[in-house]
């Protein structure tokens, strides 16, 4: 397919642009896809506002976004299992393949992953892209493409569930109500977790929490956390818990109200890369840590979840942008964190 596509392309610290590019060329094993809506991700925030996360460095020009979905319009040569027309999420990460994890089946820890977004490779705000038709997961009739573009995170969510065995007749919390932790609340309530306690100090997560099906809100900034874990789960404590926020008061506040033989799962990143924690406590308690990085082998579970109506991912959307207007969408979703829960880019 020949012609020209509009790009969006960082140029500076908060600075992003709409340029003109050629419409890329599938190889024989990849489709071309015409995006339709891509996920506003908190890393494409951290690159659009600070120009880096830890170790990886943007290099501008460069072009942010990997949640994405949308329709193929061409397929390679060697691809069977898609054709035009076919909608799809795409999962962001291309891994090798032969190291020791991928054979393993745990191909997020690859280390020659090349992953859209996380430079030096560009992302898909753009209206078209190339990408390996086995990275392409067809939609069932019964979902849209806003919902194919949120499985990218839904699927963190779940990875973070599995790694703690969520299970029927437990109570969870989850610290965070940014994306992560309600895409983490939907994974618990989903895999049966009888009950899910957020926290959070932004009302208007909060409220979304209770939306998307959390049975009981904390707002760590009105209420002593721990205690009220402890009133709610009747001096119980918790039997799972998933840490999203990155932060060390949430992370020692879980160890303190975690029954014993608890698993805490970490998946925030905290700014400085580090945590002083009561580790004595924990060992007391014989808890179990766990930690995530994105997932695997996860998107066909987080579509059918989606598809049987047990996670509601499409309602975690609070505001919708057009790719024209996305210098707007950027700084909007970086300066209005406390009102703005989930941004979505819809590209065509």
């Amino acid at each position: 397919m020949e012609g020209k596509m509009k790009q969006a392309v960082m140029t500076g610290l908060k600075k992003v642009e709409l340029r003109e590019t050629a419409i890329p060329v599938p190889k024989d094993n990849e489709v071309l896809v015409k995006i339709e809506y891509v996920g506003i991700c908190g890393s494409d925030l951290h690159y659009y506002e600070s120009g880096r996360i830890g170790d990886f460095i943007v290099e501008l020009p460069f072009v942010l976004g990997h949640e994405a979905s949308g329709v193929i319009v061409e397929a390679g040569k060697k691809v069977t299992n898609l054709k035009p027309g076919d909608r799809v999420a795409l999962e962001p990460g291309k891994t090798c393949g032969e190291c020791e994890f991928c054979r393993q089946g745990k191909y997020n820890l690859c280390e020659d992953v090349v992953f859209f977004a996380t430079p030096p490779v560009d992302g898909v705000f753009q209206e078209y892209v190339v990408h390996e038709a086995a990275l392409c997961f067809k939609l069932p009739e019964n979902m849209t493409t806003v919902e194919g573009a949120l499985i990218e995170p839904l699927a963190v969510g779940f990875h973070a569930a599995i790694q703690g065995e969520a299970k029927i007749g437990q109570t969870a919390v989850v610290t965070g109500a940014g994306c992560i932790g309600l895409v983490s609340l939907l994974a618990l309530k989903a895999m049966g977790v009888s009950k899910v306690i957020v926290v959070d100090i932004m009302e208007n997560r909060l409220k979304k929490a209770l939306e998307l099906g959390a049975d009981a809100v904390i707002n760590g900034k009105e209420a002593d956390t721990s205690a009220k874990i402890l009133e709610l789960t009747g001096k119980r404590g918790c039997d799972l818990s998933i840490e999203t926020a990155g932060s060390e008061v949430t992370a020692a506040q879980l160890i303190k109200v975690s029954k014993k033989g608890a698993v805490v799962v970490f998946v925030g990143y905290s700014p400085s890369g580090t945590m002083t924690l009561p580790i004595g406590m924990a060992l007391d308690k014989e808890l179990t840590f766990k930690t995530i990085f994105r997932y695997r082998n996860i998107y066909p579970l987080a579509i059918e979840a989606v598809s049987s109506g047990k996670a509601n991912i499409r309602n975690i959307v609070s505001n919708y942008y057009e790719l024209d207007h996305i210098q707007e969408a950027l700084t909007d979703c970086v300066g209005n964190k406390a009102e703005i829960v989930k941004g979505v880019v819809k590209v065509s």
